[in-house]
């Protein structure tokens, strides 16, 4: 009776099923690298948001144009600010410990980092002109941890198809880039606000006198100092100085004038190399606000 009991107990039991592999240990190449990147794009982060200077940047260089394009913010946030949150991402991602799971994790956030970064490359060599070696060394190391992922491929994983892969995840990505840069582009940016009267009156009074403000098309400062005018930008007494782009010869109105830097105002024959707020403006050519009263 004993053998008979065992047989039928052996014959009621049910089969172990093996779960997925696990990893007996983080993803340690994965997370050095990630931890790379957190600390570029950190510092990256963290001058943006207090709006301090980049070592190695000086005003006008390729890194600064850049820095301070508008390829430099995204959704209101420093670009850097999401790099950091996408290394940050694939840090954590090195610590799931199921294979497949976590190698389908770093394999998409990284196919995104380096499709993205490729783009903001893109960007900055043809639109910009223009190179950041901050930006290439986080293009570098988005492109490492690409390739590093992709060796990492578990064999593990069951019906496993690159071409599927790749349909169901690269048009996506291709989507969101495409839809960020109408967002960069302005296209998909809310109509622009009418002109502010004093911002206006100020000018065309600035227009009206002997003022001239020199600057460049691809002048992140010139772009600063024009939206202090908003709208009635256009209405500023501006000389082009770079007139086919970074890289051209300057044109001769501002080689005459010997323009070194920009954004440059010159008024009343006085030489400002900075960008000047309107009440500054104000001050200097005795401009007098529409409606104020005459004891300010």
């Amino acid at each position: 009776m004993g053998k008979k009991a065992q047989a039928r107990r052996e014959a009621s039991a049910k089969p172990v099923i093996a779960g997925p592999p696990l990893r007996s240990s983080p993803n340690w190449p994965l997370l050095a690298l990630s931890v790379l990147g957190m600390i570029l794009s950190g510092y990256l982060s963290w001058t943006a948001f207090n709006n301090a200077s980049v070592k190695g940047c000086g005003v006008g260089s390729g890194c600064d144009i850049v820095l301070s394009s508008q390829w430099a913010k995204t959704l209101g946030l420093p670009t850097a600010f999401w790099g950091f949150a996408t290394y940050t991402g694939l840090a954590a991602i090195a610590f799931v410990k199921r294979v497949d799971r976590h190698w389908q994790l770093a394999w998409t956030v990284s196919l995104f980092g380096l499709l993205f970064s490729a783009y903001l490359t893109t960007i900055s060599m043809t639109v910009l002109k223009a190179a950041c070696p901050y930006c290439l060394t986080s293009l570098g190391l988005m492109t490492v941890i690409f390739g590093l992922v992709t060796w990492q491929r578990p064999a593990v994983m069951a019906s496993f198809a690159w071409g599927k892969l790749l349909t169901r995840t690269v048009p996506v990505a291709a989507v969101l880039i495409g839809l960020l840069h109408l967002h960069y582009t302005g296209t998909l940016a809310p109509a622009q606000a009418p002109e502010d009267p004093v911002a206006r009156a100020l000018a065309e009074h600035l227009s009206s006198m002997d003022v001239k403000f020199y600057g460049a098309q691809w002048c992140p400062h010139c772009k600063d100092q024009k939206a202090l005018f908003g709208a009635a930008a256009k209405r500023l007494p501006y000389v082009e100085c770079s007139p086919e782009g970074l890289g051209t010869p300057q044109s001769q109105v501002c080689m005459d004038q010997n323009i070194n830097s920009y954004p440059t105002w010159i008024i009343n024959g006085k030489r400002y190399e900075q960008i000047m707020t309107m009440k500054e403006l104000a001050d200097i050519t005795n401009f007098r606000a529409p409606n104020a009263p005459k004891g300010n």
